[in-house]
């Protein structure tokens, strides 16, 4: 089993996880975003939550110009259809490729883990690091909240407490393995739990907070973060189950091969 052939099966797996993520974000996310939209046209929205043009899933139509004449449209039509297809599948065949790059990485560094159970482990780790806690404390907002004049700070936010969850939970995964040797496996994993929580609630404390709401109705905000989270949760969960499998398959094929080898060479 070498990284080529876990990077295969990881775009595989993440092409069909951003085709699922698609079919959920078209289905249950874009009502909420069609609602919101509605809601800035109508004026209903007071000015402390303008439009944001980089927090959108698929806002409206946006006008694009490279010069004083060239004008560059994208409806919404396209926007919520082939624009978050596109979307979605690029994030997908990326996110599984470095999934599987970083499982393949840690085949037989964790513990006594079959292949199978330490690609799961690496898909649940990136999960809770890359999308939950980083969603829960700057959740996605949909349309006609948030201050265009902020965008580039909350971004700068966002992905930099993206980046500080991932490495904690690196820093707190080593931490777990090395510990694992001295007081064993249960003290080594609450151990590294211990370790991540303290530094992401420490962070999440640190981290400046975004409140830029205005009086957008609670229930739409809701619903479209709630929608928001069911989307991340296919994506992940549908390459971490795909990969896994597909790991499993290989190892199983290959350890096939190696008993037949031994076999007749024993013979």
């Amino acid at each position: 089993m070498n990284a080529r052939a876990f990077l295969v099966r990881g775009l595989l797996a993440g092409l069909l996880a951003g085709l699922a993520a698609f079919l959920v974000a078209n289905v249950v996310g874009e009502p909420h975003v069609e609602a919101a939209i509605a809601l800035e046209d109508s004026g209903a929205v007071a000015p402390g939550g303008s439009h944001s043009h980089g927090e959108e899933s698929a806002g409206h139509s946006h006008t694009h110009s490279s010069g004083e004449d060239e004008v560059f449209e994208v409806s919404r039509d396209n926007q919520r259809t082939w624009g978050l297809l596109t979307g979605s599948v690029a994030v997908g065949v990326a996110l599984g490729g470095l999934v599987a790059l970083v499982a393949a990485g840690t085949l037989g560094r964790i513990g006594r883990l079959l292949p199978s159970q330490s690609t799961a482990l690496v898909a649940l780790i990136g999960f809770v690091a890359a999308a939950l806690v980083p969603f829960l404390k700057y959740p996605a907002n949909p349309p006609a909240v948030g201050d265009a004049d902020t965008i580039g700070e909350r971004t700068a936010l966002y992905f930099g407490f993206l980046l500080l969850s991932v490495g904690a939970a690196v820093l707190a995964s080593y931490v777990a393995c090395r510990l694992r040797e001295r007081i064993g496996t249960y003290g080594g994993v609450v151990a590294g739990i211990a370790a991540y929580l303290l530094v992401v609630i420490v962070a999440a404390l640190v981290f400046a907070p975004v409140s830029e709401l205005g009086d957008f109705p609670a229930d739409t905000l809701w619903s479209f973060r709630l929608a928001s989270m069911l989307t991340l949760a296919t994506m992940w969960g549908v390459l971490g189950v795909l990969l896994t499998g597909l790991v499993s398959r290989l190892y199983a094929r290959e350890t096939a091969v190696a008993q037949r080898r031994e076999l007749a060479a024993s013979l």
